[in-house]
């Protein structure tokens, strides 16, 4: 029963973290560093699992706010359009970034960029980050 218990109480914190990150990464506020961090204390043994689905959550959350942003008439002018036209998907490396990066993915997707490439970029920085600071607590 010990066994089973361990393994409810993992499989919960890595969904609860997955949502925690897909949900944190749209328009809605969050804290979803504070929910890793919390996984990775309780079981550190779900290090990689924990930083993958962390990870891909928070991509998927971004490219909610990229279809979101693909949906906007392109008759209003939004902010950071000019930098993600000017730096292209690249410029999605940062949709980390608290503030600004949810109006990069929307802005990427308001300029119809090529989705691939921005997830691709929204992943790197996005486990960047989360490498960080889950390194930095695993040390």
């Amino acid at each position: 029963m010990d066994t089973l218990s361990q393994f409810l109480n993992s499989d919960v914190s890595l969904w609860g973290l997955f949502l925690s990150s897909l949900l944190s990464a749209t328009l809605l506020p969050g804290g979803s560093e504070l929910v890793l961090a919390g996984v990775i204390g309780l079981h550190p043994e779900l290090f990689w699992p924990a930083l993958l689905l962390g990870t891909l959550g928070n991509t998927l959350g971004g490219m909610i706010s990229f279809f979101m942003g693909w949906m906007l008439p392109q008759t209003q002018q939004l902010k950071h359009v000019e930098k993600v036209r000017r730096f292209g998907t690249p410029a999605l490396v940062f949709a980390w970034t608290p503030i600004i990066g949810d109006a990069l993915c929307l802005a990427a997707g308001w300029l119809r960029l090529n989705p691939f490439y921005a997830a691709l970029f929204m992943f790197a920085g996005k486990f960047a980050r989360y490498a960080a600071i889950a390194f930095a607590l695993n040390v």
